[in-house]
């Protein structure tokens, strides 16, 4: 089968994320919804919070009332009553006439706006009782509770309006939006117990090769235990869906063909993890042509490490994607993250602006020079350091070590913090030149 090795780019392979659709609906109650995908559309079924609510404590009136309002010519305002927490007031507010409210207080009628508490004076004994701040000076009992106001306040000053959060039949929420604890809580204020979410795509990895033994197994010299099954491991997890480990399976077709077979009859997608080399003993390519309704899409990406790479279409019943992944650690982590990891948020059903690498770039200055051979795309370990800056006092900046080292060195992905992209027209990268690394920490 060597000659079906045929190098593509990476922007060609990411195009064919496409191929492949989303796992299927269920429905899950809202307290379980936390970082799973939304499977349809939610509109908001009325105004959100559905009142006017005051912002600040303070007294609710209508803002014209306190127009030109300042220290040395306060406004004076009639109190007409008292707003408590959770009550519909029974009363509306006129011109020249305010109530007392608390935060998170519902407006009454014909009010638009608060005036903060510290900007305003109780004037009456009346009205000492009415707001509860105390005077000396108290007035008789028959004298109209009244506040000075010392600034005016615009219109919806303080105050969160009926629909300024959602307006009913807004859309609020898309398909494919990752629940956040934001989202969820947005579900929970239009009363939504449960929501559609596609199911948490099933990963299954398959380690292969006579040399792999298991970790907890003393290797021989010429064997190494499977640190694969546990990276690609983490990195299934790490990205919202679940591993499912068939174990090592060595170097043979017949074997290899049916983990397969049972890995693609429970799981959503299938990383074969060795085997993807060109060689006489890789059986990957084999195997997968051997499977019914498998397509190979591509063996080898224009990238380093990880040019070795296969993608294989399955398409009984659901259409799932099939990985050979290099079997150096280094490269098999860089492909997960950069090639695979997009596919998984394809068929997770995340929107379309997700599936592709989104991860937040650090930019960093660059602290060698690192060369890049043209026509592929380099992608290098570094360490971020962050370090004074001693020409801006109190100010940092961030610089990007790079870490060089083999494929099979887990040792440089330990001692790094993410990657730098050399794309394939660029002949390297110079020191003190700024770049964008792509992070490794958990997005």
């Amino acid at each position: 089968m060597n000659h079906f090795f045929k190098v593509q780019s990476l922007e060609q392979v990411m195009a064919l994320s496409h191929q492949f659709s989303a796992v299927s609906i269920e429905k899950v109650p809202i307290s379980d919804s936390f970082f799973r995908v939304l499977a349809k559309d939610i509109d908001a079924t009325h105004d959100i919070p559905g009142f006017r609510r005051a912002t600040m404590d303070g007294y609710a009136l209508h803002s014209g009332s306190t127009f030109g309002a300042s220290e040395s010519n306060p406004a004076w305002l009639e109190v007409t009553g008292s707003i408590s927490m959770g009550e519909v007031p029974s009363f509306s507010i006129q011109s020249g006439q305010a109530a007392k409210i608390s935060t998170g207080g519902m407006l009454p009628d014909g009010a638009d706006s608060v005036v903060m508490v510290e900007h305003t004076e109780v004037i009456g004994g009346e009205s000492a009782a009415l707001t509860g701040i105390d005077r000396e000076d108290k007035a008789p009992a028959s004298y109209s509770p009244t506040v000075e106001i010392y600034k005016s306040v615009a219109p919806l000053q303080n105050v969160i309006d009926k629909d300024e959060d959602f307006k009913k039949r807004e859309k609020i929420l898309k398909s494919g939006t990752l629940l956040r604890p934001q989202e969820v809580g947005l579900a929970a204020a239009l009363g939504i117990c449960e929501l559609p979410v596609y199911k948490i795509p099933k990963v299954g990895i398959i380690s292969t090769g006579d040399e792999i033994v298991p970790i907890d197994e003393t290797p021989q010299l010429g064997k190494i235990r499977d640190i694969n099954s546990y990276t690609l491991a983490g990195l299934i997890t790490e990205a919202g869906a679940k591993p499912v480990q068939y174990g090592i399976i060595k170097d043979n077709e017949e074997a290899l063909l049916s983990a397969c077979l049972k890995a693609l009859d429970e799981t959503d997608m299938v990383l074969i993890s060795g085997g993807s080399s060109v060689g006489n003993r890789d059986f990957t390519v084999n195997v997968l042509s051997l499977l019914k309704d498998t397509e190979i899409l591509l063996h080898g990406i224009s990238i380093s490490p990880g040019k070795p790479t296969i993608l294989a279409r399955y398409s009984v019943n659901h259409v799932k994607p099939i990985w050979g992944l290099p079997g150096h650690v280094v490269s098999a982590m860089v492909v997960f993250k950069i090639v695979v990891l997009p596919f998984l948020r394809q068929i997770q059903g995340l929107s379309s602006c997700k599936t592709k690498n989104s991860s937040i770039l650090i930019p960093a200055i660059l602290t060698k020079n690192v060369a890049s051979a043209q026509g592929r795309t380099d992608f290098i370990r570094v360490k971020l350091v962050k370090q004074l800056d001693i020409n801006l006092k109190d100010k940092y900046q961030i610089f990007a070590e790079p870490i060089l080292g083999k494929s099979g060195l887990i040792r440089t992905m330990v001692m790094a913090d993410g990657l730098l992209e050399i794309g394939e027209n660029v002949e390297g990268v110079e020191r003190g030149d700024l770049v964008n690394i792509i992070p490794f920490k958990r997005e």
